[in-house]
């Protein structure tokens, strides 16, 4: 029996292709991006939105009242506002959070990006992000958008997640190193 985990993304993955194939078939591939990049920020921002798709104590007609208002105020088109509408009719809206990811990674992959995940002890500065994504996008031979965000307890340093591969020259792990290889030698 899969896990509900695998099974919200497979719905969101079905409905994400969806709406992203329309998008490209009628040349609005930026259009919808934009979109999703709204909806994300909603779903961030706004706890009342997050409620509101997960509990299954709101009616099926409430939450299509709810989700079909959004899309009007949040000026979404035809082919995601009808979307999010048909997954509130279906009780599908709790993987809205996986739809917006997984149309994320659509569009990413259809414009040739990649996101790279940097975690720093201190806030890098805008010549030193344009300097790391222009490194990655030399590696991957895809254009890098950076996701950043400080941890001090990293003392220095710091950890790049791209796709599948992780570089960590933090100081703390090679603090933990050192500290590992002197507990094998005494």
């Amino acid at each position: 029996m899969a896990n509900s985990g695998s099974i919200s993304q497979s719905i969101a993955g079905r409905y994400a292709q969806a709406v992203f194939d329309l998008a490209r078939e009628q040349g609005g591939v930026d259009t919808i991006a934009n979109q999703v990049a709204d909806l994300d920020a909603a779903l961030k921002n706004s706890s009342d939105l997050r409620e509101m798709i997960a509990s299954p104590r709101i009616s099926r007609a409430e939450q299509g009242r709810a989700i079909g208002a959004l899309a009007d105020k949040m000026d979404l088109g035809p082919i995601l506002g009808n979307t999010l509408r048909l997954m509130a009719q279906n009780r599908r809206l709790f993987v809205l959070p996986q739809l917006v990811a997984r149309l994320q990674d659509l569009i990413a992959n259809e414009r040739g990006e990649m996101t790279a995940d940097v975690t720093s002890a201190v806030a890098l500065d805008d010549a030193q992000q344009k300097r790391l994504a222009d490194t990655l996008s030399e590696k991957s031979g895809k254009k890098i958008k950076l996701n950043t965000r400080v941890d001090e307890g990293l003392i220095g340093g710091m950890i790049v997640k791209l796709g599948s591969q992780m570089i960590d020259s933090s100081v703390r792990s090679k603090l933990a190193s050192l500290q590992n290889t002197m507990k094998e030698v005494g």
